[in-house]
């Protein structure tokens, strides 16, 4: 039964250890300046996280001192947290898998369009409310002002590989047909009915594009990037939870067959 326990007890320590992946992928989201704006999954992504973690916690101290009560809890518990990381890494899946930016002639860098989004992502956007907020953040930050560090001239500019959130904020749409003086400043658009966004542009270094389509658009489609990435380490880590849960139920059920086959050869020897 000693051995059976501290077998237990070695595997719920690694799914301790599992838990610091999406503790730190949690933590990874809240640095990305557009995650750190929209506050949607970082939080959710460390709560489960932490939740595993003290989980996993019990499940190593009842293994180690045969606490078969908290083994019990411990079991339950993971198994309702392994449920909801498996929906969770579906549901970011699902939501990211539309979207995705656009060529335009003599461009580089790519355009982004809204209505291509999932509808979930497009709605936390959309509201005045909640964009106000978005927009006051994304404008705090040095995305756009960098630009203006790194390209002089037009053709470098247009031969870049810029991020979509400084493809959507900091420049007018490309179909609008502005004149680049800087990549923060055009002038003489060629036609503004092409689209709202032209006519909301606006060389005001706090304004830029903010207000536009193409810059909720733009944080969506940079969302998606990072939101994949720690996807596909909540899905290692899920795999690995699977694993490190199925191996623990086969050594507690183990350790309880031991324990009744003791019981009963004490109780007739």
């Amino acid at each position: 039964m000693a051995l059976s326990n501290k077998v237990i007890g070695a595997i719920n320590f690694v799914a301790m250890l599992l838990s610091i992946p999406i503790i730190g992928a949690g933590i990874w989201l809240t640095t990305e300046p557009d995650n750190s704006c929209v506050k949607i999954l970082q939080w959710p992504v460390i709560i489960l996280g932490i939740l595993i973690l003290v989980v996993a916690l019990a499940g190593f101290v009842g293994g180690f001192w045969r606490i078969q009560w908290l083994l019990v809890v411990y079991l339950i518990a993971m198994l309702i947290l392994i449920i909801l990381l498996a929906c969770l890494v579906v549901f970011i899946y699902m939501v990211t898998l539309r979207g995705s930016g656009h060529l335009e002639p003599n461009r580089t860098y790519l355009e982004y369009h809204l209505d291509d989004y999932s509808g979930w992502l497009r709605r936390r956007v959309r509201s005045s409310y909640k964009w106000d907020r978005i927009r006051n953040c994304l404008s705090s930050t040095s995305m756009c002002a960098e630009l203006n560090q790194r390209y002089r001239m037009a053709q470098d500019f247009f031969n870049a590989h810029i991020s979509p959130l400084q493809s959507g904020c900091c420049k007018p749409p490309t179909e609008c047909g502005y004149t680049f003086v800087n990549p923060t400043y055009w002038i003489s658009p060629i036609n503004t009915a092409a689209d709202m966004d032209c006519l909301q542009w606006s060389n005001e270094q706090t304004q830029l594009c903010y207000s536009c389509d193409s810059c909720k658009a733009g944080l969506l489609a940079n969302l998606k990037k990072e939101w994949r990435r720690a996807d596909i380490i909540l899905l290692i880590t899920l795999v690995a939870l699977i694993c490190v849960y199925v191996i623990g139920c086969c050594a507690f059920r183990n350790a309880k067959t031991e324990d009744l086959f003791n019981r009963y050869k004490h109780g007739y020897s």
